[in-house]
């Protein structure tokens, strides 16, 4: 079959260059054009060196018109705000689009604007998937607007879905505590508070109760019928990528540990990318190193009738590129798992 024409717009970022590495081996594209701001005019392999002799292409200014007439498929790999009018006029031209930014990600623009300031495109929030296939594979199929959801966000949802659907926890009870490395914060938004010196030998809590990813987790596990609040605490770790995130619910009555193994077994029985650990196993980040996998364990607090899960993944892999890559299969009616079943890199 003839490969279908993508360009990759944040081309040089993380999320951007970990998305080349994957479309490198995927049968079914071909990679048209790399596009920048800030690094338009350099080569890739110049601002990655890892990538000499491999993709010695120049990135080009986002021109989301010349991308138009070039590429079928666009990964939009763009900071919130400045996503929005690109994906927009990108829509407008036919094409099918994979939004890394949160621009397309919650349904009420009210909850967007709180969050993250005004919406100039509100009439594509009804329009747009939420790329999280184990709760919307249905409607991923044929999407033209596929929002990717936040790293955090897939997470949390993964690890409490089975037990908000099944009924198991109070809505308003639940806790998210999750840990990131730093590759979260992007290649070009360095801070003090992303400066090596800060961050090493250190963890440390921020937008606690504040955090952006809030009102997706909300959303998604609200899905159920009943309103589902959340409080989500962040940490910054000293690692490059991952995200472990320990989440908590107040068991509505008595349950056991191999009742809520059954549970999240069949929940997630026929998924690809999420594996129900054996009872008494944790997962680790590194366990999920560049793959599209989330690992997950469960621990029932008897004592305090809590549900305690713990969930793993790649921020750059499940919780961005990889996922959108997945989700790209699943719209395209491709074999899901393409280009995605690599184990983790180890040691």
């Amino acid at each position: 079959m003839d490969k279908v024409q993508v360009a990759v717009f944040g081309a040089a970022g993380y999320g951007g260059v970990e998305l080349l590495r994957l479309l490198r081996r995927h049968p079914y594209v071909e990679v048209v054009r790399l596009a920048g701001h800030t690094t338009a005019g350099e080569r890739i392999d110049e601002v990655y060196p890892h990538l000499a002799g491999v993709d010695g292409r120049t990135i080009t200014e986002s021109n989301v018109e010349e991308a138009c007439t070039e590429a079928e498929i666009i990964f939009a790999a763009l900071p919130h705000g400045t996503s929005m009018e690109f994906v927009a006029a990108a829509v407008a031209a036919g094409r099918q689009i994979l939004d890394f930014s949160a621009d397309f990600r919650l349904r009420s623009r009210q909850a967007y604007e709180q969050y993250y300031g005004e919406h100039v495109a509100p009439e594509l929030l009804s329009q747009a998937v939420y790329g999280l296939p184990e709760l919307h594979r249905t409607e991923i199929v044929g999407a033209q607007l596929i929002a990717v959801p936040g790293c955090y966000p897939t997470g949390a949802i993964l690890a409490m879905a089975p037990a908000v659907r099944a009924g198991l926890i109070e809505p308003d009870s639940i806790i998210i505590d999750s840990k990131s490395g730093v590759s979260g914060a992007g290649r070009s938004k360095l801070t003090l508070t992303t400066h090596f010196c800060e961050v090493d030998e250190s963890v440390s809590a921020y937008n606690i109760a504040t955090h952006r990813h809030t009102p997706e987790m909300e959303q998604e596990l609200s899905l159920w019928g009943e309103s589902v609040t959340v409080t989500f605490s962040p940490h910054l770790i000293p690692m490059s990528r991952g995200i472990l995130t320990t989440a908590y619910g107040k068991l509505r009555s008595a349950v056991t540990a191999a009742e809520v193994h059954e549970i999240y077994a069949e929940a997630y029985g026929e998924e690809p990318f999420v594996h129900v650990l054996s009872p008494g196993k944790l997962p680790a980040t590194k366990h999920v190193t560049g793959t599209n996998f989330c690992n997950i364990g469960l621990v029932v607090d008897e004592r305090n009738q809590r549900l305690i899960v713990v969930s793993a993944i790649d921020n750059l892999g499940k919780g961005l590129s990889s996922a959108a890559v997945q989700c790209l299969n699943i719209a395209r009616g491709w074999p899901e798992t393409t280009a995605l079943d690599d184990v983790a890199v180890w040691p």
